[in-house]
């Protein structure tokens, strides 16, 4: 199957990817927001194992991730990613955060926490689907 070609020169590419960040995304904010109006009380970037986007209450780790980033549909997004330009370095790349990702969640739950982690689309889409899983753990807690 023929590569694709980035739409983009490589130093506008480099550009791009240099400016993503990993706090006070777009998507974290909208978490923020969310926890916010339901009157939530959370840490936002608690300095804990895996660094979680959020820690609700004492032991509820929250994390927000991009589909991208984090490999969601991996099947299909390893394929797309073998078909573009250094797919060699993408496909490591995303394999890599999932691997840790697991990691995350095995050692945040063996330390007691609730490891919540929520797609990007869930948060933007299905907020309220969010926060009904936040406070039914939030909830278990108490």
């Amino acid at each position: 199957m023929p590569r694709r070609k980035d739409r983009f020169s490589k130093a506008k590419r480099s550009f791009i990817m240099s400016r993503i960040r990993g706090k006070k995304t777009g998507l974290d904010l909208a978490m923020r927001k969310l926890l916010r109006r339901a009157g939530i009380k959370f840490k936002m970037y608690p300095r804990i194992v895996g660094n979680p986007d959020f820690l609700v209450g004492q032991r509820i780790a929250v994390f927000c991730d991009s589909s991208f980033w984090h490999g969601r549909n991996w099947k299909r997004l390893k394929a797309q990613l073998e078909r573009g330009s250094n797919a060699s370095y993408w496909v490591a790349h995303i394999a890599r955060n999932r691997s840790r990702d697991r990691r995350v969640n095995a050692a945040l739950r063996r330390m007691g926490y609730e490891v919540l982690r929520f797609w990007d689309d869930e948060v933007f889409r299905r907020p309220a689907d969010c926060m009904t899983k936040i406070k039914k753990a939030a909830a278990a807690e108490s």
